[in-house]
């Protein structure tokens, strides 16, 4: 008789350092004993966790490519997509904030003034601040010449008009980076600070998920903001913001992957249990082909994003 291999996809550590799988494992241990005891809870809630969030800082994941004189983890690319992934497995939508939380993080850090970087990162890095990426509009995304928020110069500080629309975070988050024009074909990036005048939020959307990060509007209204919180230089906002994507995309990515390993193992514990016609259902060939080219599915897409995180 044939004895059969107990297999899971939860996880993947091939080809990982010793350290990648250490750091691997911390994520997970994080990801089972904080987040999916309480995922469906602050979902159905629409909780944000603050306070698992201010954990996960502890584990050095608020800033995980931030460089380490700002209280950063100084690691990789790879590494942040390793974390993602196994923080997802507990709850998407919790480890899809950390990784936007992050990309504003390394925007900062990339591109900030010392006096910037040592304003807020320290603070980023622990969750005692937290931040939102503001780039799309109701009727712009990536676009960035069509879009309608603008900064006059005023001297010593801008004076911010318009809106951006489904920001992750919005209301929540103390610091927001703001995509806007500052000229008519100049794009440039702001930092705003939660309590300006002029600053303000629309409704929570009604979301089918990812219930437990808000989302909502960002309005400015005459919102006066300092010269000083002006990122990079005038005319590199949108070179600022698609570098975050960068990284951004393959963070999301690693979420996405996590998640669905999640989905794959559930099912595959459940076909072992559940039964009809007097046998498993796990026993029944179609689905054995289904789970089959899932799995084949899921690793073929870890390479695909690790290759991109590398």
């Amino acid at each position: 008789m044939t004895s059969k291999r107990s297999v899971s996809l939860l996880v993947n550590s091939n080809n990982l350092t010793e350290e990648q799988g250490m750091i691997q494992d911390v994520a997970m241990n994080f990801s089972k004993t904080n987040l999916m005891p309480n995922a469906a809870e602050w979902d159905e809630k629409k909780h944000f966790p603050k306070d698992v969030m201010k954990q996960a800082a502890g584990c050095g994941f608020a800033g995980i490519y931030v460089n380490e004189d700002v209280g950063g983890s100084g690691l990789g690319r790879l590494e942040a997509s390793l974390i993602f992934e196994a923080l997802s497995t507990g709850c998407v939508g919790s480890s899809s904030y950390i990784s936007i939380h992050n990309m504003c993080a390394w925007m900062i850090d990339t591109y900030g003034t010392k006096e910037q970087r040592q304003k807020y990162l320290p603070q980023m890095c622990v969750f005692d601040l937290f931040s939102s990426y503001c780039l799309t509009e109701p009727n712009s995304g990536s676009d960035a010449i069509a879009m309608k928020s603008l900064a006059v110069d005023k001297g010593d500080h801008f004076v911010l008009n318009g809106s951006k629309a489904f920001i992750s975070n919005a209301g929540e988050s103390d610091l927001y980076l703001v995509m806007c024009k500052t000229g008519e074909k100049e794009v440039s990036c702001l930092i705003l600070e939660k309590g300006m005048k002029g600053l303000g939020f629309g409704k929570n959307e009604i979301k089918m998920g990812w219930n437990v990060q808000p989302t909502r509007a960002v309005i400015f209204e005459d919102c006066k903001v300092p010269k000083a919180n002006l990122l990079g230089k005038r005319g590199e906002g949108f070179k600022i913001a698609m570098s975050g994507l960068d990284g951004g995309r393959v963070n999301i990515a690693s979420c996405s992957l996590g998640g669905a390993a999640f989905c794959l193992e559930t099912a595959t514990q459940y076909i072992k249990t559940r039964k009809q016609f007097g046998k498993p259902l796990a026993e029944f060939q179609y689905l054995q082909f289904k789970l089959a080219q899932m799995a084949t599915d899921l690793e073929a897409s870890r390479l695909m994003v690790r290759n991109a995180a590398n």
